[in-house]
């Protein structure tokens, strides 16, 4: 089989906009994700509304139309199906990338579970979200404990516990909430996250306030049994009761790929080593894209920057 131009892990906005790319300058290239398309965008809440607006979110020119001023998570899922049939990208679903060789310059193999695929470069756009931050205590594993969090209704009447102070804690709690769940919120930090959108920090606040949402600032979990989440706040002991906890702690960039590759990588951030222009890696032929990037610092690529790495990324690649 002759080898194509490029391999892209993740069939997300940023890879999916790196087959773009790919396409426009004549490119052989294929798109491998072990999930479906836009996995991570589907794994979000049922309900979710984006940040930001329709055309900060498009890839290929192709418009995103919605009915609001900021599209749903059903309408992101419906335009990068669209986008997919529109450009006619060769995308393998449910296909895992098990591992990746380097076998000469600009030579690499490519392995899933159905067979492998030779390739003149590597573009590794897999994000973050598969790779919870674990917190490393006694009962993280039982499982009524998720590091993802989906929709409120099946905890109607019931106490759940959300752990983290950043948006995602701060949203999923008042949905809870709002759902008739009895909400309480544990978090490291004196009050909830600087990044707490603008609109959301006075509704967290004020449920604090009227003490409709518990708030457990200043404390650390030990651990997690069947029925209550152990915490230390502020030098005190408490046990809080949970028949749910929802673990919402951030994601980080996996170092697999990295490791396999030869990768340089920071270990502490986990930031990957790469040129801000090209983004390959100090291994040529290797490129990032998105989020992987950012490591454990992940707020700082979105889609909406994230999507214009794949010019750069195949802009390189065509140079070559």
């Amino acid at each position: 089989m002759t080898p194509l131009d490029v391999v892209v892990i993740g069939a997300g906005p940023t890879g999916l906009a790196c087959a773009i790319e790919a396409q426009k300058r004549g490119l052989t290239n294929i798109v491998l994700d072990k999930g479906c398309i836009a996995n991570s965008i589907f794994h979000f809440p049922a309900q979710m509304v984006f940040f930001t607006t329709p055309e900060l979110l498009e890839i290929g020119g192709l418009p995103l139309i919605s009915g609001r001023e900021k599209p749903t998570r059903n309408e992101g899922l419906k335009y990068y199906r669209r986008v997919v049939a529109t450009y006619n990208i060769n995308v393998h679903q449910y296909e895992a990338v098990q591992s990746i060789e380097k076998i000469g310059s600009h030579q690499f193999v490519t392995h899933t579970a159905n067979g492998f695929y030779e390739s003149h470069n590597i573009v590794i756009a897999t994000g973050y979200y598969d790779n919870p931050n674990m917190m490393g205590i006694p009962g993280e594993d039982l499982p009524h404990v998720s590091h993802y969090y989906s929709e409120p209704h099946p905890f109607f009447s019931r106490d759940v516990a959300v752990i983290g102070g950043k948006n995602s804690a701060a949203e999923t709690a008042l949905e809870l909430f709002r759902a008739g769940a009895r909400v309480s919120v544990i978090h490291r930090g004196p009050e909830m996250g600087k990044t707490v959108k603008y609109w959301v920090r006075p509704d967290i606040e004020n449920r604090f306030k009227r003490q409709e949402i518990t708030a457990y600032m200043n404390s650390t979990v030990l651990s997690i049994t069947s029925s209550h989440v152990r915490i230390n706040q502020a030098g005190t002991i408490k046990e809080v009761r949970a028949d749910q906890v929802f673990a919402l702690t951030g994601y980080h960039t996996s170092t697999k790929f990295f490791e396999q590759l030869g990768v340089r990588w920071d270990p502490d951030t986990l930031r990957p080593e790469f040129d801000t222009e090209s983004f390959e890696t100090n291994v040529p032929g290797v490129y990032l894209a998105g989020s992987v990037i950012g490591g454990r610092l992940n707020g700082e690529i979105f889609i909406e920057n994230g999507r214009f790495h794949g010019e750069a990324v195949v802009r390189s690649i065509a140079t070559r």
